[in-house]
Parts: structure tokens; sequence; C-alpha cells
């Protein structure tokens, strides 16, 4: 049984990695055919670096919390006790969960909020996000109702890139996904 743990979780170290490398090349791929995409001003954004990581941590850190009370609710137990069954396994440290935290913030909004969004517009970019991570499920109302407001909180990173620059929402998005992946892990320790 540890052995499987072990290669569950090498392939999910392996994933994040290819997340932090191949989402941000196929962003930069979409910007070499879009006019509407300057991939220099998405990454630079609007305000300082520091203000946007700090901004970054304070939102996503709320949001994460929120996130989890959300997952904490007596309806959702069936969704919880589902995807912590998935975590259960794995038994990442903290450098994991941090790595993978960071991988998949840094590789997804690079790709969605830098690549996609400024094509299809931040509403529609956040549905296709959510759907992706398979949130929207018309066949599971529980799982719905956190993609509706995971919804939310995607489309506020949305705006985050386009008002303060993408790395706060690259931070806001690890920073939810620590706070979960952690909180995951707990639950089946």
């Amino acid at each position: 049984m540890e052995e499987r743990g072990a290669a569950q979780r090498r392939m999910v170290l392996i994933m994040a990695t290819l997340t932090l490398v191949l989402m941000p090349v196929t962003g930069w791929v979409i910007s070499l055919f879009s006019s509407k995409i300057i991939l220099w001003d998405r990454w630079v954004g609007n305000e300082t670096l520091s203000y946007q990581i700090g901004i970054g941590l304070a939102v996503g850190t709320i949001a994460g919390f929120l996130a989890r009370k959300v997952i904490e609710m007596d309806f959702m137990e069936p969704v919880r006790s589902r995807y912590a069954a998935r975590f259960a396994d794995l038994k990442l440290n903290w450098v994991a969960v941090v790595f993978i935290s960071l991988c998949a913030g840094i590789g997804e909004e690079l790709l969605f909020r830098g690549a996609i969004q400024p094509l299809l517009g931040i509403v529609i970019t956040a549905i296709v996000f959510v759907a992706i991570h398979g949130y929207l499920n018309p066949k599971d109302w529980r799982v719905s109702v956190y993609g509706i407001f995971m919804t939310i909180i995607i489309v506020l990173f949305g705006w985050m890139t386009d008002e303060i620059g993408i790395w706060s929402a690259v931070i806001a998005h690890a920073m939810v996904d620590v706070i979960l992946l952690a909180d995951l892990g707990k639950e089946e320790a």
C-alpha cells in the first residue's frame, strides 16, 4: 500500500511539473497567434511585484479559507469524503503541498489569465477553468455548488489580473491550493 502511495505521489509531482512547464508554453504559443495578447504587458501588470504578491497572499488566504468553509458544510460531506479519499494515500508533506500549489498557480494562471482571458473575457474564462476542473457537474449538485463558488473566486482572479497584475492571481491561486491541499491531507491522516 505504501508503494502505491509513493507511486501516486511521484505521478502527482510529475503532473505538477508538467503543469508548470506546458501550460505557460501553451499560453505563449496562443499569444503568438493573437493580436489581442501582449504577453509582456500581461506578465508585468499594473502594480509592482511586491504589491501583487501582497494582494495575492491576502485574497488567496481569504478565498482558501472560504472555500474550505464551503467544503466543510454538512451537505458537502459526500464531496469532501470523495476528494479526501483521492489524496489519502499521497501523504503530502508541506514542501510537496507548496510545490504542487505553486506549479498549479503559475502554470494555470499564465495560460488561463495570461493567454485565454484576453480572448474569451473574464467570466467565460472562469467558467471554462472551473468546468475543466470538474466542479460544474450537472450530475452532482453538491459539486456544482462548490463550482459556482469557485467561479466567483476565479472571476475575482481574472479581475485582479487585469487591474493589478497576473502575479496577484498566481499567488492567490497558489494560496487557495495550499490551504485546500493541506486540509485534504489532514482529513484522512
